[in-house]
């Protein structure tokens, strides 16, 4: 869409930009993600929420129904540097069980803070069906959960999704199997052919009828679709028909934050980023790895694996330039939570604040317990004996704060200690 978007500023008619920018939907949203916000580390770069809507509404009840709330199947943090020289595209799993802070859930009352699949933050938003509470509440859990600062937000429905496919002339796919997923109405032979319409919703959909069935499966599916459709706008758009029939299905379909809301700012962003090389476009997925390693009872989740995921997160906060490549050989060398073994202890005035962390941590899958009562510490610390330091970072991206792990001389043999300061912040 912001390859068309170069396009029509570079001057492809007024009664083009006249026709779509009435198109796009506004939500104002800053009202609603409150003061206690990541800081900017890198200014000038972007970071743009991308949700891909799955609505039940009108044309689109055929794909579900009893659905009351709003839904999100697709969850991307667009990256854009701030030399405008390179871009990641993000992927968040749908099925990443994280923190879900409080939120506005637009009836009059707000949710409790509790851990599930991240995708619920936008459904929880959108109780009443508005679409600035769901974007609000998943930006704030997005923010918790990475650190990153989203500075703008943008929702596509099914419905613009197939009507860009379809004003391209559709995209070419090359599954290695056939594909037979009812859910995503889609029943697909193996071997490179031309899809679109129903076809090509239903193929970056589909889960359970191809591959191993997993949410990360569909991604990479997704993410090649992305990219295909990206490189195919930027060959065909030649001709205002064509330019407006894809913008007209995109804009028809988008809701976006105040500030980028318009043909103008849209067309602006895109202006900035269109010298970006594709080589230098990253497709990223967070590590992660299924719950069911750390919590043998959850067969439905996956976790994000640490600390890669971390450092992934505080790459891109920091605008430094993160590869495909780079991120899966980080991620092949994977320690699960249930194999770093905590001691934790309270430093601090408040009685029970060491077996509270210690029952949190113990949720999250690592074997935690609490020993004796430590001095008054002035902050919060982890330190790890020789050879614990990667099980001791582990530890630390699950601790609210920045705090950084240290070796200690005297730790204790295959255990990391956990001594909370008065400045701990509780466990995420």
């Amino acid at each position: 869409m912001l390859a068309a978007l170069v396009l029509l500023g570079g001057g492809a008619g007024a009664w083009l930009y006249m026709s779509l920018d009435g198109n796009i939907h506004s939500a104002g949203i800053k009202g609603k993600l409150g003061g206690d916000r990541p800081d900017n580390l890198s200014p000038g770069s972007k970071n743009i929420l991308v949700v891909g809507s799955d609505s039940r509404e009108g044309a689109n009840a055929k794909y579900g129904k009893g659905l009351e709330t709003m839904q999100s199947d697709t969850l991307m943090v667009m990256h854009l540097s701030a030399d405008r020289k390179w871009a990641g595209v993000l992927s968040l799993p749908r099925d990443s069980y994280v923190p879900i802070p409080a939120c506005d859930k637009g009836d009059g009352t707000t949710s409790e803070p509790h851990s599930f699949k991240i995708n619920e933050s936008f459904a929880i938003g959108g109780t009443t069906g508005d679409v600035t509470g769901a974007a609000a509440c998943t930006i704030k859990t997005v923010e918790q959960n990475t650190g990153l600062r989203i500075d703008h937000f943008m929702s596509v429905d099914f419905q613009g999704f197939k009507g860009m496919v379809n004003a391209l002339g559709g995209i070419e796919v090359c599954p290695k199997e056939p594909i037979d997923d009812k859910k995503a109405h889609l029943k697909l032979d193996a071997g490179c052919q031309t899809i679109r319409d129903e076809k090509a919703l239903g193929y970056v959909r589909a889960r359970y009828g191809v591959g191993d069935g997993s949410d990360t499966g569909r991604i990479g599916r997704q993410q090649e679709f992305m990219q295909a459709l990206a490189d195919k706008a930027r060959q065909k758009l030649t001709s205002p028909k064509d330019l407006y029939g894809f913008l007209d299905s995109a804009t028809k379909s988008l809701t976006t934050d105040e500030e980028i809301a318009g043909i103008k700012p849209l067309a602006e962003l895109a202006s900035s980023v269109q010298g970006i090389p594709s080589d230098r476009l990253h497709f990223l997925t967070v590590p992660n790895y299924p719950r069911e390693a750390d919590i043998p009872t959850d067969k439905a989740n996956v976790v994000w694996q640490h600390p890669q995921a971390g450092k992934l997160f505080s790459d891109l906060a920091r605008d430094r330039e993160v590869t495909s490549k780079q991120l899966k050989a980080a991620a092949s060398d994977k320690i699960y939570a249930s194999q770093v073994r905590v001691q934790v202890l309270n430093g601090t005035k408040e009685p029970g604040a060491a077996a509270k962390a210690a029952g949190r941590l113990r949720k999250l899958g690592i074997p935690a317990t609490t020993g004796n009562a430590a001095a008054s510490a002035d902050s919060t610390e982890i330190t790890y004996p020789k050879g614990q330091r990667a099980q001791a970072r582990i530890l630390a991206a699950h601790i609210r704060g920045d705090v950084k792990p240290e070796a200690a001389a005297k730790a204790a043999a295959g255990q990391v200690t956990l001594v909370l300061g008065p400045d701990f912040k509780g466990v995420g």
